[in-house]
């Protein structure tokens, strides 16, 4: 971890002393003192002349540490969407995500097309029940535009306690008009593995890899196996990623041991390879990989590898593509530096960032339909959303200067129902789905017409 003592005041109300610092800093870095060194040394130079006209001549008083701060955030902004500088307060909520339980409205958010684009909505969340859908773009938080927002900012704007309000505008592809969503702020609990057997197969949905994503699936695995399954699907749709170390942990249970998972790449070359280790597995059984556009991260490191080690077949639509490594770094205020480091491959060397996991068989949902809440039930907790026409003069919604494409929805109808444990699976609905029990069924009668 790269640490830094805290701020003391000469770094924040003398620029120049503060430059001197910097600059000393670097040198006894051992950098290199002409090149690099002198070349910051003048960039320095310019950024401390204007913030000493900041100071002085902006219309309102300012205070250093905003400005300070300020210039952090913009200039990790300019690095990439997933880099940013977390506060204390920021960094403390970060470390809650990845056990399973935090507060919000339940979306996991990126950047596509220069916009603040929805990956996937969570399962059973607010954002879930009122329709937000993965490839969603939002354009507005409460009133606040998204243009140039952080990715960081932007969720906390949409945190918040429990019960609370926010209204996301959204701009959806086919869509005439933006959508306008109150979301009731709750406590996002996440329930990572859902496992069910339908037909002799085996269905494993994970909606998010957390630390105990791999332990919760071994725990399936073994029922799987105890009641003979004839194949396995592995639903890893709307899943928008999670913990590199869980995305190992879940290729262990279907890859043979000794075999690449995944390794990075950093700017210098160097690379980190993790392999499979012995897990207790499905044998030899055929395996089908869902993925769709919200399937990211962590969803497609599985993805490819079992689709590079020829272990399944992936079926449905590409993936979303987010494959970069981004390192937390623990600074000595309390606060944290999100930076990234380096890119993710797969074991035959393919790049999944900005590309994503192409299918080996494409199949794309049909109409959406009405997703169901844990008893069947429609989730009565959130209000309908309605289509609202954007506002004219200077409160417009701004369009990005994209045409709606053909298809989608004028309202808000929630994304298309996935399977969840222990509730109908609406097979004639989910065709991605249907897909995979054809191909597992086929499977079968081939291994015995070659038995015979």
């Amino acid at each position: 971890m790269m640490e830094q003592q805290p701020r003391r005041k000469s770094w924040v109300v003398g620029p120049m002393i503060a430059l001197a610092l910097l600059c000393g800093v670097i040198i006894g870095k051992g950098w290199e003192r002409t090149g690099h060194a002198s070349e910051t040394y003048e960039e320095l130079k310019t950024f401390s002349e204007v913030l000493n006209q900041v100071q002085k001549h902006y219309v309102d008083e300012t205070k250093p540490k905003d400005l300070i701060q300020g210039a952090i955030r913009g200039m990790l902004s300019t690095l990439d969407p997933h880099s940013a500088y977390m506060t204390p307060e920021m960094y403390k909520e970060m470390q809650v995500e990845t056990r399973g339980e935090f507060g919000g409205v339940g979306i996991q958010i990126g950047v596509k097309d220069n916009r603040l684009a929805v990956i996937a909505p969570i399962e059973g969340t607010p954002a879930y029940r009122a329709g937000i859908k993965a490839g969603d773009f939002i354009i507005k938080v409460n009133e606040d535009p998204t243009k140039d927002l952080t990715l960081m900012d932007a969720v906390q704007k949409m945190r918040g306690p429990k019960g609370s309000k926010v209204n996301l505008t959204i701009q959806r592809d086919g869509a005439t008009d933006p959508l306008v969503f109150t979301l009731v702020r709750d406590t996002i609990k996440i329930e990572s593995v859902k496992s069910k057997v339908i037909e002799n197969l085996g269905y494993v949905r994970l909606t998010q890899f957390q630390e105990a994503t791999g332990r919760d699936l071994a725990k399936a695995i073994k029922q799987f196996k105890e009641q003979k399954v004839q194949g396995a699907i592995l639903d890893l749709r709307n899943n928008p990623g999670g913990l590199l170390t869980a995305a190992v942990d879940v290729s262990e249970q279907f890859l043979p041991t000794g075999k690449l998972v995944v390794y990075t790449k950093s700017r210098e070359g160097k690379k980190d390879e993790w392999v499979a280790k012995a897990k207790d597995q499905l044998e030899d059984l055929p395996v089908i990989i869902l993925v769709n556009e919200g399937s990211a991260s962590a969803s497609e490191i599985v993805a490819g590898a079992l689709q590079d080690w020829g272990r399944g077949l992936v079926v449905g639509t590409t993936s979303f593509g987010k494959g970069s490594v981004q390192t937390i770094l623990a600074l000595g205020d309390g606060s944290g530096l999100r930076l990234t480091t380096a890119k993710y491959y797969t074991p035959k060397g393919r790049s999944i960032q900005s590309t994503g996991i192409t299918p080996d068989i494409v199949v794309k949902l049909s109409a959406p339909v009405a997703a169901k809440g844990p008893e069947g039930k429609s989730g009565d907790k959130e209000p309908e959303p309605k289509a609202v026409k954007p506002p004219t003069g200077k409160d417009a919604v701004p369009q990005n200067g994209k045409s709606p494409e053909e298809g989608g929805s004028k309202n808000g109808t929630p994304p298309p129902a996935l399977p969840e444990a222990g509730g109908e699976l609406s097979l004639e609905q989910d065709v991605q789905l249907q897909k995979a029990v054809e191909l597992l069924k086929s499977w079968k009668i081939f291994k015995e017409l070659k038995a015979s």
